[in-house]
């Protein structure tokens, strides 16, 4: 008897037909990541000149680690979630370890934080590492709850994420842990968290914040900067010069900027770690207003397409990845460049796909990836579409 169109499963839905990549996602990633080294260029060709050096060689560094992360998103993107579930637990244990490793007399110090392995050729930072792990592992025990979620459940995901944020602020790390903060109050709220749980777990933020404070806890770099912050006119002028020059960098780009290399601040030097941590002052000043504003739409685009995952997401676990993933990424981005117009303290976190360094550029590629391999796997029987999505 011959088949009607009712009795066949509808394309849309049949997990063996061919799916596209999103071609929006992967092209606005390869721009931004091109644009960052172009930054990175600009930012460090100048000094590196200056000292007879090859003008070229940080951005050598820094592209073959863009290769590096192109091939991590495209690892990644070819990894299916639901079988990665059963990995989560390994993985967050082997997070764990490192960040034990890195306090240990294996771990490399440079001032007064000790946060990176030394691999020889490259510098390792396992605190990117441990983002990934926990989001997986935080996505994969709220998978299984009710939804509303049990106080159980809650304080539950609380040690998932203290665990490894106690490790990194003993490094220390607070904007790292402030990443964890966030990525958790997300992920329980999409969870299904209610609010009085939600406003429990931000008192006690608050009440433990005040504790560390008062117990002296937190070293007098921090203490200076969250001060340099919320009173630069009484600071002293070293903890407020990296702010003061960003600010002054940006506000010289003025609607169009100065132009490509053509930035005084840039070439002369003038804004600290400009290449890793103040590298949207390179944007401002030689594209002005309208670079910066266009670098922030290719992020509102990355953002966008990852909550469109997120609502087509095969399974609440890839759901719940994907949503972790696009807090992430949404809070270095507004915390770093709210740094650099002084909306937000100095705390160290790097621009997305932009800023220089190697771990960061490969972690979030590879977190990319995992959100992407969400879009390419959105297909699913009518048997395997969860009740709650």
């Amino acid at each position: 008897m011959t088949s009607t169109m009712s009795d066949r499963t509808p394309v849309f839905l049949d997990r063996d037909s061919p799916l596209r990549p999103d071609m929006t996602l992967v092209v606005t990633y390869l721009v931004i990541s091109a644009v960052g080294l172009l930054m990175v260029y600009s930012a460090t060709a100048p000094g590196l000149r200056a000292r007879g050096l090859d003008p070229t060689a940080e951005l050598k560094e820094q592209a073959i680690f863009v290769v590096i992360g192109f091939i991590a998103f495209g690892i990644a993107s070819s990894i299916d979630l639901m079988e990665l579930k059963g990995f989560v637990g390994p993985i967050y244990v082997i997070s764990i370890a490192l960040l034990v490793l890195v306090l240990s007399p294996l771990g490399e110090s440079e001032g007064e934080a000790q946060r990176w392995i030394d691999l020889g050729l490259i510098q390792f930072q396992p605190s990117e590492v441990a983002k990934i792990a926990v989001v997986l592992m935080l996505a994969s025990a709220l998978s299984f709850a009710e939804v509303p979620l049990s106080w159980k459940t809650t304080m539950r995901s609380v040690v998932i994420v203290g665990v490894p944020a106690g490790l990194i602020f003993l490094q220390p790390d607070l904007g790292t842990m402030l990443v964890f903060a966030f990525v958790l109050l997300v992920m329980l709220f999409v969870g299904g968290a209610t609010l009085r749980q939600l406003g429990f777990l931000g008192l006690a933020t608050v009440v433990g914040t005040v504790g560390i404070f008062q117990l002296n806890l937190v070293k007098q770099y921090q203490i200076n900067r969250l001060t340099a912050f919320l009173d630069p006119a009484g600071s002293d002028l070293n903890l407020t010069y990296n702010q003061v020059q960003s600010e002054i960098a940006i506000g010289s780009g003025g609607l169009l900027g100065k132009g490509l290399f053509e930035g005084s601040q840039t070439n002369l030097r003038f804004v600290p770690v400009q290449a890793s941590d103040f590298i949207f002052t390179a944007v401002g000043e030689q594209f002005g207003f309208i670079g910066s504003v266009l670098i922030l739409a290719l992020f509102g685009v990355l953002l966008f397409r990852l909550l469109i995952i997120a609502r087509n997401a095969r399974s609440r676990f890839s759901f719940l990845v994907v949503a972790g993933i696009a807090a992430m990424l949404a809070f270095h981005v507004f915390v770093n460049i709210g740094m650099t117009v002084r909306i937000m303290p100095v705390t160290g976190l790097p621009l997305p796909f932009m800023s220089s360094g190697g771990t960061v550029f490969v972690v979030m590629s590879a977190a990319l990836g995992l959100a992407h391999s969400a879009w390419i796997r959105r297909n699913m029987t009518l048997a395997e579409r969860p009740a709650d999505l």
